[in-house]
């Protein structure tokens, strides 16, 4: 088994790769392009019922491994019985508007739980295999509300904003190594964690236009894609101001 490289991307059939947070939204989306393209799947998250019926609905072969990622040992469990895999893509998430004066610490605790340290257990238990057999391909969904501190994304922000920084140290650790790494950062994707926010969300897409989106750049050689572009190009240039205008702006 082997990645995808950059003269090869187009060839995707026959490729094995396990989606984390599969069962609905953009995990689900991206499951059909990839399964569309040829790849054989295994699919995670902890709602079975949806991950059978998606499994059905696919063209080629989809395996359903139901896993809740705050659970260590149920995680080992998950990678030992899939075996060897060419790519993991980590979608897995948790979300609740809340801004800090308004702290809910289970919510708060759960976000970074299965956003971040959940990331953190799979990478675990498949990233030594990978660099043991010299190939993989590894994608980490961070957020373009990781790029800088927002008001209301307490725990949200924080835990993307620890994914992003796991996935660039996992690419310059794993340069040469044989294993690809890829971080994608969306911004507002209509899902059932966007339909908890009561406000305006600018350039809001829909899941397979995200999904679009990611597999297109898993077909690149390049590490990083911040989407939509308009959008990701606000939040990437708001890291260069200061504190004092950044704060009295956002």
């Amino acid at each position: 088994m082997t990645a995808p490289q950059d003269d090869d991307a187009p060839n995707w059939t026959g490729r094995r790769y396990w989606i984390i947070g599969a069962s609905q939204g953009l995990g689900s989306a991206l499951a059909r392009k990839l399964s569309a393209v040829g790849c054989d799947l295994v699919l995670s998250a902890r709602n079975e019922e949806a991950l059978r019926g998606l499994a059905a609905a696919l063209p080629r072969r989809a395996d359903v491994v139901p896993l809740d990622v705050t659970d260590s040992a149920a995680v080992t469990r998950a990678a030992e019985e899939i075996g060897d895999i060419d790519g993991v893509v980590f979608m897995a998430g948790a979300y609740w508007p809340m801004k800090a004066t308004d702290w809910n610490a289970e919510q708060v605790t759960t976000m970074c739980d299965v956003n971040l340290t959940g990331a953190a257990r799979v990478m675990g238990a498949v990233v030594p295999g990978m660099v043991a057999r010299r190939r993989g391909h590894i994608v980490l969904t961070g957020s373009l509300a990781g790029h800088r501190g927002l008001p209301g994304a307490i725990g949200y922000g924080a835990s993307k904003a620890g994914v992003m920084h796991l996935a660039e140290t996992m690419h310059a650790d794993l340069r040469g190594s044989g294993v690809r790494v890829q971080l994608v950062n969306p911004g507002f994707v209509r899902t059932r964690l966007t339909d908890k926010n009561d406000f305006e969300m600018p350039f809001i897409m829909e899941p397979d236009r995200a999904a679009s989106e990611i597999f297109e750049h898993m077909t690149t050689g390049s590490f990083q894609r911040n989407f939509p572009v308009g959008f990701a190009l606000m939040f990437r240039l708001a890291r260069l101001l200061p504190d004092f205008l950044y704060y009295r702006l956002f």
